[in-house]
Formats: structure tokens, C-alpha cells, sequence
């Protein structure tokens, strides 16, 4: 609680299982309340089990694909005794055909503007929801989940996905450099490759090529890039927006 009372909350997308739910968890730990988003219904049961670790969570049914239901909870997530501290948008999708990407011009438009749509429209939405309180308040951090696929054109993500993370980061830093009078930070977390239930869904051949190429010869952890975002979120972090922070196992030494 802040000094008048308020909860200090951050709002995590994607936040039902994976990289999302650790954010959520170190967060929570940190101190914050949690609006937990989310469209599978798994939310219900995360945000159970981060309250059962005394962490203050609640969940939310979030379609980051449609304008209205990121609306309607945004207005819940903020209601009543809540200040807006850290928005963290983490929810993305990478379709997969028999477990691996189509090449680009193999790739139907509509898969491209899904895509587009929940991983890149949809945290820009959010974004310009929230800055409104956020600039009022003059203070606050946006991080947005990008991914190292942004940098170089991955062998393993589609197209569309990898052209979405690039978008995120040149929002991001736009956004940091409108912002940065206001005391509101915006930055990136770049993941490489990491062990979570998306990254299941391609074959088990993707992960036993891919770690060779990577310099600490192994995946990354969702607790990997729940530290980057607990960091950015600490005071510590004040003088820190518009970058990337990159955890891929030093990937780009390679």
C-alpha cells in the first residue's frame, strides 16, 4: 500500500502460466498487487495458487486480441483503492504447423493479422489505456515482452511473430522518448529461448538443434526473465527506459 492507502498494482498479460506467471509471482513477492490477464482459463487457478504464496492476485479473462475486452479489464484492474505502478505486456502468440513455422510466403494473411493483432495492436492498446493514469500519477514502467528473435531472422519463429517483436521494441522506444519527461519509463525484455508450454508446442527436434547455437548451452528459465522485470521494476531502475535488456544465454556471442 502507498502512503495514502492506494495499492500499488501491475498489471501482467499472457500471466496464466509460463514467463507471464513468474512475472507475476516476483512482482507479487516485490511488494505489488497483481491483475493477472489472460485469455485461457487457467488464470483462475494461477492467481489461486500466487495467493495461497500470499502475493495479492486476482485474475482477469483478457482477449489481448480484442479492443473492448482490454477496456473492461483495464477499468476493473484499476477500480477502487488501486494505483497503476507497472504494466507488463507479456501475452503473445507463435502458430505453429506440425510443430514448426511456415516460411513467410507460405504464411496466410490471416495468421499474420492475428498475430499482428494480440502480439503487437493489442500491447499498444494497453499502452495508451494506461498512460493516461500513469502520466497523472508521473510515475510508472511499461515493459514489454519482446524477444531475440527481433534481432536477427530467427530459424525457429514465423515471420509474422518475429516482424511483431520488432514492433515492439521500435513502440517501446518511441514511447520511452515521448515519455521521458514524465517520469514514466518504458523498456523491452528480449527472452531467448525459453522453457515454457508455448515452446513445447514445436517439435522436440527445434530445441535439440537450437542449443548448440547458444553460448550457456542451454534453454532459458521463466525465472530468467522474471528477474529482468523485477529489476526494471525496482527503484534501482529509475534512470533506466527505452533499452533492452537481453537474456539469451549470450546468444549474440555466437
Amino acid at each position: 500500500m502507498t502512503s495514502t492507502g492506494m495499492k500499488n498494482t501491475a498489471i501482467v498479460t499472457g500471466a496464466a502460466r509460463g514467463i507471464g506467471l513468474e512475472i507475476a509471482r516476483q512482482l507479487g513477492q516485490s511488494g505489488l498487487s497483481v491483475a493477472m490477464w489472460d485469455i485461457l482459463d487457467d488464470v483462475d487457478a494461477a492467481a489461486e495458487t500466487l495467493r495461497g504464496e500470499n502475493i495479492d492476485a486476482q485474475a482477469f479473462h483478457v482477449d489481448m486480441g480484442d479492443d473492448g475486452s482490454i477496456l473492461e479489464a483495464f477499468a476493473a484492474s484499476v477500480a477502487g483503492d488501486t494505483s497503476l505502478t507497472v504494466v507488463v505486456n507479456n501475452a503473445g502468440i507463435s502458430p505453429k504447423h506440425n510443430g514448426f513455422k511456415l516460411p513467410l510466403a507460405d504464411t496466410s494473411l490471416a495468421e499474420w493479422e492475428q498475430v499482428m493483432r494480440i502480439n503487437l495492436t493489442g500491447p499498444f492498446v494497453l499502452c495508451r489505456t494506461a498512460l493516461p493514469v500513469l502520466r497523472q500519477q508521473a510515475y510508472g514502467l511499461i515493459v514489454n515482452i519482446a524477444s531475440v528473435v527481433a534481432r536477427f531472422a530467427s530459424p525457429i519463429s514465423g515471420g509474422p511473430y518475429n516482424a511483431s517483436k520488432v514492433g515492439q521494441i521500435t513502440m517501446s522506444r518511441i514511447m520511452a522518448t515521448e515519455l521521458a519527461s514524465t517520469n514514466v519509463t518504458v523498456n523491452c525484455v528480449a527472452p531467448g529461448r525459453i522453457v515454457t508450454p508455448l515452446s513445447r508446442e514445436y517439435a522436440p527436434s527445434v530445441d535439440a538443434e537450437y542449443i548448440p547455437r547458444v553460448p550457456m548451452r542451454r534453454l532459458g528459465l521463466p525465472e530468467d526473465i522474471a528477474n529482468a522485470v523485477r529489476f526494471l521494476a525496482s527503484p534501482e531502475a529509475q534512470g533506466i527506459t527505452g533499452t533492452v535488456i537481453d537474456v539469451n544465454g549470450g546468444t549474440f556471442c555466437n
